[in-house]
């Protein structure tokens, strides 16, 4: 037992780690001596996907983060020239319609002359000015804030005081894509207030290239992309509100039922024209072609003209993005011709990169 111990167990071990060596020398070498011509010979291959165009139903619906602002004063202008000569309402709550003020007006008059008949001697006597009032009425119901006293000399057009009302509204900011989507649209708007009532109908809708006088600034329709106008629709009168309230505004421009539609992916340009790249055959290389856009839902749109259902297009535009190096800021022209094409992308990169 202790010679197999001394000497036999160790012979075994050493047999079985040389044959382990002898193996792996084998593996090594025969791995080295792979063709390396083979070995870097490319075996994939880049493919261009292709769909076919469909049909389906796109309701271009845009909703927009929005803020309660209180409705801006209206200001109440004087009708006519003269001086105020009363002040009617004072200053605090007023109806629509209330005469807030009224202006005394004084019209100089030809002084009467006679003549004696028998004499023939003239008498020229002077008459009084002619003395008009005019009211000057409140516009609408709120709060009234007079800019005016008493006798103070007033012209047709001036400021004389400003009503505020009680109403309110729900403000948004719109991004250059969302106010294409918008073009047109008019009439009402469905609000969620965060943290109050169900949603209800908002009327009045007023879209708009500028901020809306007075109120807070509206929050930004996208994080990153910078506003180009605004939303606001009135709030109706039995719904509990209060300024600085934050909200949605979803705004639903259109719906075209049975159209033919393919992915924004697809589609060079989001606005009014764009341009797909339609394939004929399997063999057959891309055709661009200039098709008219409609209503988009943000992940698909409708092709008006230029497509028919059962074409086949590629699924992604084959022109890379123009500013994936960055866009040069000092060309202005290019900006302004990517808006006006409606390539959104573009406008956006190059506002991101150029205005922060």
């Amino acid at each position: 037992m202790g010679v197999t111990r001394t000497y036999v167990f160790p012979a075994l071990r050493i047999a079985i780690w040389a044959v382990i060596a002898a193996a792996l020398v084998v593996m090594a070498f025969r791995g080295a001596e792979l063709d390396q011509a083979d070995a870097l010979q490319p075996t994939g291959e880049i493919t261009q996907s292709v769909i076919d165009v469909g049909t389906g139903t796109v309701t271009n619906a845009v909703t927009v983060p929005a803020s309660v602002v209180a409705d801006p004063p209206v200001e109440v202008k004087a009708t006519a020239a003269g001086v105020v000569s009363k002040i009617s309402t004072p200053d605090g709550p007023v109806a629509a319609d209330a005469v807030i003020l009224v202006i005394k007006q004084e019209t100089p008059r030809d002084p009467l002359v006679r003549t004696d008949p028998e004499t023939g001697e003239q008498t020229v006597t002077e008459q009084k000015p002619k003395v008009t009032y005019t009211s000057v009425k409140a516009p609408i119901a709120g709060t009234l804030a007079s800019s005016v006293l008493v006798d103070q000399q007033v012209s047709v057009g001036d400021v004389v005081a400003k009503v505020s009302p009680e109403s309110l509204s729900v403000q948004g900011q719109l991004t250059a894509d969302q106010q294409y989507r918008l073009v047109g649209a008019a009439g009402d708007a469905q609000v969620t207030l965060k943290g109050g009532p169900a949603p209800f109908t908002c009327g009045n809708l007023r879209i708009g290239s500028t901020p809306q006088p007075g109120g807070e600034q509206p929050p930004a329709g996208e994080p990153g992309a910078s506003a180009t106008g605004t939303v606001a629709c009135s709030i109706p009168g039995d719904v509990t509100a209060f300024p600085g309230l934050g909200a949605e505004i979803e705004i639903v421009n259109g719906t075209a039922d049975d159209a033919v539609v393919v992915p924004i992916s697809a589609v060079l340009g989001s606005a009014q024209t764009g341009k797909v790249w339609v394939v004929a055959s399997d063999d057959a290389e891309p055709e661009e072609r200039t098709v008219t856009l409609g209503l988009t839902d943000g992940s698909q749109v409708q092709i008006a003209e230029g497509l028919a259902a059962g074409d086949r297009i590629l699924e992604f535009t084959p022109i890379p993005d123009a500013t994936e190096a960055g866009p040069d800021c000092s060309d202005t022209d290019a900006y302004d011709q990517a808006a006006m094409d409606g390539d959104m992308s573009a406008v956006r990169a190059y506002e991101e990169a150029c205005f922060g």
